[in-house]
């Protein structure tokens, strides 16, 4: 299966376009930079992971773009609570995270069968 035919990856990469185009003026560099990468990680192992060969390595990245999706989630939390990101954009976005970390797990315990 390819990475582009995974809803998980169509999402996370539809949400991380989303930061980096609301996020755009910030001049915060700083938060801005790191909640745009950890946003660009998801997508990004999901899709590594994917291109890997083996089952190990597949799960690892799985397992990295998880851990990536936290602390975006992380971040969201702070964004809200200085004001960078509004409320409901962000109770939204936190969402998508949470949904987003169940679709991994799905798919990494797929991987293993």
């Amino acid at each position: 299966m390819r990475f582009e035919d995974l809803e998980v990856w169509r999402r996370a990469a539809r949400l991380c376009a989303e930061i980096y185009k609301s996020l755009a003026d910030l001049r915060d560099f700083g938060f801005r930079d790191q909640i745009t990468r950890s946003a660009l990680s998801v997508p990004g192992n999901i899709a590594e992971g994917m291109e890997r060969r083996s089952v190990k390595d597949k799960q690892r990245f799985l397992d990295i773009a998880l851990g990536s999706c936290a602390e975006l989630r992380t971040q969201l939390y702070v964004g809200i609570d200085i004001g960078y990101i509004g409320a409901d954009t962000g109770k939204v976005r936190i969402n998508e995270t949470r949904e987003l970390s169940a679709m991994p797990v799905g798919l990494r315990n797929k991987q293993s069968s």
